[in-house]
């Protein structure tokens, strides 16, 4: 085979990867199947592209069609795919007991998120110890700067983390969202005490308070926390006994992750 034509091929793999990506992305963006012209409106593809990729996914398991309506759903092989995901991430492994303790002893659900670009993702969440319905939000997306998670992280994260969220207009979730000014404050806030807070800041009635995770070198690499109605989470400061119990699971895991140290100070971010 020649250059040029193994280069084409490749070429021809990576565009397919590309729609395949696409088509499981229309997928998931919302609770309703889909059909193949559905897909091939939306994805501006042809109607053949569509159904041979499929077609393909489905053979993976990535996908599911339902035998009434001929429409596609997501399939289970994903999620074994994203359990693998959870089972091989160490963080969250090592924050099973952890956050388990944590959620008796504050008698609250709990979370435990790593940061990805201006937002945390949950890989680990211990629903409240009660009967009432609660939703599982494991791959859950938070406000990096308006969830308690996100500030213990970043308020720990290296300047060009900080300068990169606050490059970018931060949106006003609700009527408590901090400015800029105000969360830099904050920020400093959270280093000397090592603990963070959040009251009503991403959604009205929800506070969060969460502790940073350390690893061995030194890094923040991921928080753990409470989250629950703000009349009994943050009624005006943290509720008695939270931030210690908070505190104390971060420590455990970070014990773990074979941190020497906690919390790790570092240099205040400029500006």
């Amino acid at each position: 085979m020649s250059t040029s034509t193994g280069r084409m091929t490749r070429r021809r793999t990576i565009q397919s990867v590309d729609r395949a990506a696409a088509i499981l992305k229309a997928l998931a963006s919302g609770p309703r199947r889909l059909g193949v012209s559905e897909l091939a409106d939306r994805l501006g593809l042809t109607r053949p592209t569509v159904h041979g990729l499929l077609q393909t996914l489905h053979a993976h398991g990535f996908v599911e069609q339902d035998r009434d309506s001929d429409k596609y759903q997501l399939g289970a092989g994903l999620l074994q795919l994203g359990n693998s995901f959870l089972d091989l991430n160490e963080l969250r492994s090592r924050s099973l007991v952890h956050a388990e303790r944590l959620a008796e002893r504050a008698d609250a659900a709990v979370r435990v998120g790593v940061m990805h670009g201006a937002s945390v993702v949950v890989v680990h969440h211990v629903f409240r110890p009660d009967t009432t319905l609660q939703i599982l939000e494991v791959g859950a997306e938070l406000p990096l700067h308006a969830s308690a998670l996100g500030k213990a992280m970043l308020a720990f994260a290296g300047e060009e983390a900080r300068l990169d969220l606050f490059s970018e207009p931060l949106p006003r979730l609700t009527s408590r969202t901090l400015a800029p000014s105000a969360l830099r404050k904050e920020l400093e806030e959270v280093r000397e005490r090592g603990f963070a807070r959040e009251r009503d800041e991403a959604i009205l009635g929800e506070s969060s308070i969460a502790a940073p995770i350390f690893d061995h070198s030194g890094s923040a690499v991921g928080a753990i926390g409470v989250v629950g109605d703000t009349e009994r989470i943050m009624p005006r400061g943290p509720a008695r006994g939270l931030a210690p119990a908070v505190a104390e699971a971060a420590r455990g895991v970070s014990r773990e992750l074979g941190a020497t140290r906690w919390p790790h100070t570092t240099e205040p971010p400029a500006g």
